[in-house]
């Protein structure tokens, strides 16, 4: 009874708690506690009751004031997130990586070597540098790095956090008599929601309605098999698996439809309560996050490799005399860490990601992660749904086939607006013939079927003005677009006041694997006897009909009929019409309880009817069948063709049939057909392949032959398009797969890239994708393959551009230190190592002249032949042989033109001999660095303009990138300013230059790109071969 207590003193009147036996442990403000009735369980309480708890009218739902006041009281529908990273941590996060441990290391050698020359400096003697400049630079560098990085992640997540409120879950519920799509986060206790297939339970609730409704309950009971719903009232508490009558927050609808009354949500909900127990998994690293890893272990290794190696050639040659020694030993160490190191490239690729994914959502295409984009460049088939993806989505009503002729439908759109015109056979007489008039009628019955079974919705709204004039009124689709279409031919042939008596009793509803629904109405004016109204794929509902109505009659089917039937679904499908049967069958009583073979449930109720399709979908009456015709969209030609170019294959999966499908894909250009009217059953065998021939395949390898080869399927089932996606996996190819209902959830998941449909895709589909496409368009997904390409060229150009200007200085440090009694950087009869370039000069290129260039880089425009080449396989490396082989070459030719401007104004090298009595010694080696550094400074920048291709010549659009050419002329303005600013010539050991000087240093600089035109003209050449 306390726990009771407890409960009812913590949980506000809108949130019932199934299971009494464990409070909720959420605190609700004091003014929510005190105004509750008393404590109901909702799974033992019949529907009304609960509803009148709730203060809230079943058939009208929440009026949207009072959603709004209980949206203020209780708070927002979801789950309380995991407290927020602190700032601090976040920042402390960016010194987590490899590189950076290296640079604190040698920062740390850079302080020791400062320490002990203190120590040992002469008394009376200056003692080296009055402050350890080195590490005082790496320190604040390696801050700003951390700051840049630090506000980067942060606009990275900015924008991811700004496309999750795109991609925002939604869900049906009944507000103020309508049915209103409203984001899961605004759903409030009381609120009334629809639930479909493929639908995401936004909260924990009481079923009001069911029709076949089965719900995956995995992720909170651990029930691998969707459970069976219905609105009977428990008779005692059961544990959570077993309450029928109730579902709950993160389940998902596998079939059926229903209506629930939402009785907790957000915290209080049953998954709230074990939300603290829930650990979100860390995502494996993306394969260019690894690649990364790997260049950041080989950078890494390389150094110690190369550190190792001179300091034991130093040891062997010279040895370590005195302390001086061990010094310039250590700052080598410092120098060469620093040189390896390319200390922007994590904040450069986060901003490159960044800007790629704001512009693919510009084109419509919703990335949910960063690092998913380059897996987009990589997709060799693209396998789509046809319906809205391929086709406009726009279903109109053109064509009524009944068993007395043939009508056409005029008008299109939503709008009921339109007439009916016979066919003639012979298209001579202008009289209406018996059978046309007969046609008519039949006509309207057809349309009446189709209107009656039907979950769609035509709503009609008013504009601005009075709603007078014809302009003022537009028409809303609600629901699925063909069920809408049949509702927009009914009301155009006046066919809706057939079924004005009519009121729905049960739904047996439509599934992929059934292909057909089935209603159960009584008529009211006709003492509330029973029919059954059904539609489906013809050839599917043929099988289940086994009389026909023509001309006001009803007589048994024939073989006849049937034949005549389907022929006339292959010219209606070969037309590129879809095609939809429509029969009934009068039950001939006012109760189920008296039809012959209806199953009654233990409580004497009739069973639940979606359960029984056996016993009400047989003996059907045919009445007639409709061509809708979905035009395909004029731009997905450009864009099939477009991706066949990029070497990416089109698939075309539907459940639609045959013909319809291979019409469609002919006049798409996905199948070759050498005229798409003379597509006919002959044609399909070699370009189309129905669900049930999949089936007949005997293995693996039979199935991947197949898939191989064709590239159309019709008449799949979900299972079909898993088996599809895999055997092309199996074949080395990466998949992007679109999907859009809950059955294709696990093929949207296996496939490497996962497009979901953002208008007409279902929640559960949403979750497992990797892309969401807002527009629903087919020729959005090869923009987004054209954009992933050209992110990844620009990854691939700033690395070659990053890590030769790295190689290059690691190679400036190893050949001055190998080489410096050649170049005159030690004096002859000197002892100890002399670093040419100062550990604070290496890190001044690395982070600020070398990162603008890089990130222009990252916005570079696409190439014309990004889209002219066959996709990249994921096994593929990110730097490959030909790029360390660009790295190294330039890498290579940077150190030799550095280290022949340094000897030029050393004494004692190979190029000159200055006298040493004008100038000394250590003010020779200052200014010999700031040459060196200065030559280094613009190689790198020519550099950046020769990285941006393999072998394309620099001058093939060389003011294309605006950016680049800003980015070098500030890197430009911070080299001058570190070379005659008076503290940073001190902070980084450098003297103002002659006008001489500046003239040698871009002299020599543009050799690294001679060299590299040449490279590329042998290259060129040799690609000819």
């Amino acid at each position: 009874m306390d726990d009771r207590k407890k409960d009812q003193s913590i949980q506000s009147h809108a949130n019932f708690d199934g299971d009494s036996a464990t409070g909720d442990r959420t605190q609700i403000r004091q003014d929510q506690q005190n105004q509750q009735p008393p404590q109901i369980d909702p799974s033992l309480a019949d529907a009304q009751a609960v509803a009148a708890s709730l203060g809230v009218d079943p058939n009208t739902g929440l009026s949207q004031a009072e959603a709004e006041r209980r949206l203020a009281q209780y708070g927002p529908n979801e789950l309380a997130s995991a407290p927020p990273v602190p700032k601090w941590k976040k920042f402390l996060a960016q010194f987590k990586d490899p590189l950076v441990y290296l640079l604190l290391a040698a920062t740390g050698i850079s302080l020791i070597a400062w320490f002990i020359e203190k120590a040992n400096a002469a008394p009376g003697a200056e003692g080296g540098e009055a402050l350890p400049f080195d590490a005082i630079v790496i320190v604040l560098i390696l801050i700003v790095n951390a700051v840049l990085g630090y506000i980067q992640e942060s606009k990275a997540e900015e924008a991811v956090e700004a496309l999750s409120q795109m991609t925002a879950p939604q869900t049906n519920v009944l507000r103020d008599g309508k049915i209103a799509r409203i984001n899961t986060v605004d759903v409030v206790p009381g609120d009334v929601v629809m639930l479909g297939e493929g639908d995401s339970i936004p909260a924990d609730g009481r079923l009001l309605a069911a029709a076949s409704l089965r719900v995956a309950e995995a992720s909170l009971t651990g029930e691998s098999v969707p459970v069976g719903k219905n609105v009977d009232t428990l008779a005692e508490a059961k544990a959570l698996g077993d309450r029928a009558n109730m579902v709950f927050n993160g389940t998902s609808v596998t079939q059926g439809t229903g209506r629930a009354i939402v009785t907790s949500t957000g915290m209080r909900t049953q998954v709230g309560k074990i939300a603290d127990l829930l650990q979100a998994t860390d995502d494996d690293d993306s394969p260019l996050q690894k690649e990364m890893n790997y260049v950041s272990k080989i950078l890494g290794i390389a150094v110690c490799i190369i550190a190792a190696v001179v300091l034991v050639a130093l040891a062997l040659t010279e040895g370590f005399n005195d302390i001086h020694d061990v010094i310039d030993s250590l700052l080598l160490s410092v120098s060469l860490a620093v040189a390896a190191v390319p200390e922007g490239l994590a904040a450069i690729l986060t901003v490159v990601l960044a800007l790629g994914v704001r512009r693919m959502a510009e084109h419509h295409a919703i990335v949910k992660k960063l690092h998913s984009v380059e897996t987009l460049g990589s997709a060799s088939v693209i396998c789509s749904d046809k319906t809205g993806t391929l086709t406009r989505n726009e279903m109109t009503v053109e064509r009524v086939v009944t068993p007395s002729g043939e009508v056409q439908l005029t008008g299109t759109g939503y709008a009921p607006e339109g007439r009916m015109i016979a066919i003639s056979d012979a298209g001579l007489t202008s009289t209406p013939s018996l059978a046309q008039e007969a046609a008519q009628l039949e006509a309207v019955a057809t349309l009446a079927v189709g209107a009656l079974a039907n979950d769609g919705e035509l709503r009609e709204n008013t504009g601005a003005g009075d709603g007078s004039a014809a302009s003022d009124i537009t028409w809303e689709a609600v629901g699925d677009p063909t069920e809408v279409s049949l509702i927009v031919a009914a009301r155009k042939v006046k066919a809706d006041r057939k079924y004005a008596n009519y009121t729905r009793v049960g739904e047996i509803p439509f599934t992929s694997d059934r292909k057909r629904m089935a209603v159960v109405v009584q008529d009211n004016a006709d003492a509330g006897r029973l029919t059954v109204f059904a539609k489906g794929a013809p050839d599917v509902l043929l099988g289940y009909c086994s009389r026909i109505a023509v001309n006001g009659a009803v007589r048994p089917m024939t073989q006849g009929d049937r034949q005549q039937i389907l022929a006339a679904v292959e010219r209606l499908s070969a037309e590129a019409y879809r095609t939809l049967g429509q029969a009934y069958r009068p039950l001939g009583t006012a109760s189920l309880v008296d039809v012959p073979g209806v199953r009654i449930n233990a409580a004497g109720h009739v069973a639940d009817i979606a359960e029984q399709s056996d016993v009400l979908e047989n003996d059907l009456i045919w009445v007639g069948m409709v061509g809708i015709i979905d035009p395909p969209r004029t731009e997905v030609r450009d864009s099939v063709a477009e991706a066949h170019r990029a070497g990416i294959r089109t698939v075309m999966i539907t459940g639609d049939h045959p013909l319809t499908a291979a019409r469609i894909a002919s006049d798409l250009g996905i199948i070759d057909t050498a005229s798409a009217a003379d597509v006919t059953h002959t044609d399909l065998s070699g370009s189309v392949l129905t669900g049930s021939q999949l089936d007949e395949l005997p293995d693996d390898a039979s199935f991947d032959k197949v898939t191989s080869a064709i590239s159309v399927y019709a008449r799949v089932a979900p299972e079909h398009k898993l088996k599809i996606v895999e055997s092309l996996q199996r074949q080395g190819n990466i998949v992007a797969m679109t999907g859009d209902g809950v059955n294709d959830a696990p093929a949207v998941k296996t496939a490497d890239i996962g497009v979901a449909m953002g208008i007409t895709g279902t929640e559960v589909t949403k979750q497992s994708a990797k892309m969401i496409l807002a527009d629903d368009n087919f020729s959005t997904i090869v923009e987004a393959v054209r954009e992933g390409r050209g992110i990844f060229d620009n990854i691939r150009k700033f690395l070659r551009y990053l890590l030769s200007s790295n190689v290059g200085e690691v190679f400036t440090v190893f050949g001055g230190v190998m080489l410096a009694g050649f170049l005159g950087i030690t004096q002859p009869g000197s002892q100890g190592v002399t670093v040419p370039l100062l550990a604070t000069q290496l890190l001044w290129i690395n982070l600020l002249t070398d990162a603008a260039p890089a990130l222009a880089m990252g916005v570079d425009p696409s190439t014309d032949d990004v889209m002219a080449r066959k996709p990249r396989k994921l096994t593929d490396r990110v730097i490959d042989g030909q790029m360390w082989g660009d790295i190294i070459f330039i890498g290579i030719i940077m150190a030799a033109v550095t280290l022949i401007g340094m000897d030029m104004h050393l004494a004692g090298g190979l190029f000159t001999d200055r006298s040493v009595d004008a100038i000394g010694h250590d003010a020779q080696m200052t200014e010999a660095r700031t040459m060196g550094f200065t030559i280094l400074v613009f190689a790198q920048m020519l550099n950046a303009l020769c990285s941006r291709s393999h072998d394309q010549s620099v001058f093939v659009g060389l003011f294309a990138n605006k950016w680049l050419w800003g980015a070098i002329a500030l890197s430009t303005l911070l080299q001058l300013a570190v070379v005659y600013v008076p503290f940073l010539n001190t902070a980084f050991g450098t003297v103002p230059l002659s006008a001489g000087a500046w003239v040698e240093c871009l002299g020599l600089a543009m050799i690294v790109l001679v060299a590299s035109e040449l490279r590329k003209c042998v290259l060129r050449a040799m690609h000819r071969r």
